[in-house]
């Protein structure tokens, strides 16, 4: 069996008790898995990522998360404007294994000494798996990944993405459901009630 990189046991947590957003909510995430978390805006799915990385703190429950590197829904505001890509990058990770990541992706090395503003949307959101690819991660946290992107691009994000599915598992937040029903292996429904409902996609 895959190795366990995210387990969450029995997770309870609100900001108001009168709303409670988590009630004894449970999730196994594999390496190689993609599980999408879909829901209405301010059901929970963000503050779920947020309780993951040790932001906040569960009421009640457990989360044992593996080594994770975050993607974000916005790649311009997800990497400073006066600072090249390549220096950004240094900053949180090693660089070893940067060409093969590089080929895999269809990076140009060059676009990494440029600084955010002159790479366009898609390029960017590359440069951003890039970076989260290497920190070696084994869990991957991906907000939104391909929302500010236009359709065409978003697919082929995607697919680059899935392309490293053998050294990481990926956690997904989207509302996009046919991309949650084309790349994941579950879909995990937040209700505002805090039910949460679970499908093969």
């Amino acid at each position: 069996m895959a190795e366990t990189v995210l387990e969450i046991a029995d997770l309870t947590f609100y900001y108001d008790p009168k709303r409670v957003l988590y009630r004894d909510f449970s999730l196994t995430l594999r390496k190689g898995e993609v599980i999408t978390i879909v829901g209405e805006s301010g059901s929970g799915k963000s503050t779920l990522f947020e309780l993951i990385t040790g932001e906040l703190k569960p009421i009640r429950g457990a989360i044992r998360a593996a080594r994770f590197a975050q993607i974000f829904q916005d790649p311009y505001s997800s990497f400073h404007p006066t600072y090249t890509i390549l220096s950004q990058i240094e900053e949180v990770a090693s660089t070893e294994g940067l060409h093969d990541y590089l080929k895999t992706l269809d990076l140009d090395h060059d676009l990494l000494l440029q600084k955010p503003h002159k790479l366009s949307g898609g390029q960017l959101q590359r440069c951003s798996i890039l970076r989260a690819l290497l920190q070696k991660p084994d869990l991957i946290l991906a907000d939104e990944p391909t929302s500010a992107l236009d359709n065409v691009v978003q697919l082929d994000v995607m697919k680059l993405l899935m392309q490293f599915l053998d050294r990481v598992g990926i956690l997904m937040i989207t509302h996009d459901e046919d991309l949650a029903r084309w790349a994941s292996d579950r879909i995990v429904r937040i209700g505002d009630d805090a039910t949460t409902t679970t499908e093969t996609a």
